[in-house]
């Protein structure tokens, strides 16, 4: 009972600071708006009217240009917060993460190649919707090839050896990153510039196409990993004492593996290489929740949320009108609270 009552407290009190969050981001900027004014504004969506006073350009500004880029940042910081907090219970270890099993770098390849390909093939040139839902795709591929890669050389029989499949993940991400650059020394001036902006992350070309082309790949993880978390609890005790408890070891691997692609895949689709968010948010809430991957995995997805759309408020707001890439905040803010984290934990086991 007190375990239910702290988790609905824990996700209720971070979605209160979600939706704070929102707000504040939504109404900060060139136009600034004040908090009461954004509520209206928003609820004036959905039928409701509040006595508040505002102008249409602010309704336009909002609802054109703000608000796609706050929900496209909530999105892609859960993505990558609860695939992170997945793939840390999967692998027994607090130090993995996407990257590691190859998902960025096989990502991160495919973009690179429709960036360089597209003017010279006729039939990578989409437009539209269609443009956002081929790259999202064409990226999932690229992750998805590059994890069943790592996952085929680390089957053993039925098993899967994970010390194996770290060490693959390793090789695939040098492969992939070599190829990578080898499509950046052949790239142009105009594509070297737009791969360059990419690798460092940014929400900039949000819009509502946007994130109904990134919203259901998801919303799925989101909603199938937190199911999860029971049987990765028994998975911590070890892979015999999961598959003597009842649990299908070799299906909850594929599934973690698939659905942990799917996020991170369509966040590196659209905002490009953001790091640190599927590392460090995972630690940062296991301080206040424990290591119940049934409170940790919603619970990282919420602040991974957080933490991407305060990145991207510093990131349009501290240096104004320039804008700078989100990648380069989250890791100037991960990097010291990651050191931090460790040097804290190293003086717990001292003691």
């Amino acid at each position: 009972m007190n375990k239910k009552i702290r988790s609905i407290g824990s996700t209720g009190l971070l979605s209160l600071a979600l939706l704070a969050m929102v707000i504040i981001a939504t109404g900060t900027g060139a136009m600034q708006v004040s908090p009461g004014q954004v509520v209206a504004i928003l609820l004036k969506q959905v039928g409701i009217s509040l006595p508040v006073t505002y102008d249409e350009s602010m309704e336009g500004v909002l609802w054109s240009i703000r608000l796609p880029r706050v929900v496209l940042a909530v999105l892609v910081g859960a993505g990558l917060a609860l695939a992170g907090a997945a793939l840390q219970g999967l692998f027994r270890n607090p130090l993995a993460d996407p990257s590691l099993i190859g998902v960025s770098s096989g990502a991160s390849l495919t973009t690179v190649m429709m960036i360089v390909l597209q003017s010279a093939i006729p039939f990578l040139q989409f437009n539209g919707v269609l443009g956002f839902y081929a790259l999202n795709i064409a990226t999932f591929i690229g992750a998805a090839l590059a994890v069943l890669f790592v996952f085929r050389i680390s089957a053993y029989g039925r098993t899967t050896q994970m010390t194996t499949m770290l060490l693959a993940g390793i090789a695939v991400n040098a492969l992939c990153n070599a190829i990578t650059s080898m499509m950046t020394y052949l790239s142009s001036n105009e594509q070297l510039r737009s791969i360059a902006f990419w690798t460092m992350g940014s929400l900039g070309g949000a819009s509502w196409q946007t994130v109904l082309a990134v919203l259901p790949f998801i919303l799925i993880p989101a909603v199938m990993l937190p199911r999860m978390g029971q049987a990765l609890n028994v998975f911590a005790l070890g892979e015999r004492e999961a598959m003597h408890s009842g649990v299908k070891v070799g299906r909850l691997k594929t599934q973690l593996v698939i659905y942990s692609t799917m996020a991170v895949a369509a966040g590196v689709a659209v905002a490009g290489i953001i790091s640190f968010i599927g590392l460090v948010v995972p630690h940062i809430v296991r301080q206040f929740t424990g290591a119940d991957h049934r409170l940790l995995i919603p619970c990282s997805a919420i602040t991974g949320a957080i933490l991407l759309t305060g990145a991207d408020l510093l990131c349009r707001t501290v240096v104004a009108p320039a804008e700078l890439p989100v990648g380069i905040v989250t890791a100037i803010i991960g990097a010291p609270f990651f050191i931090w984290l460790i040097i804290k934990e190293k003086r717990t086991t001292a003691i």
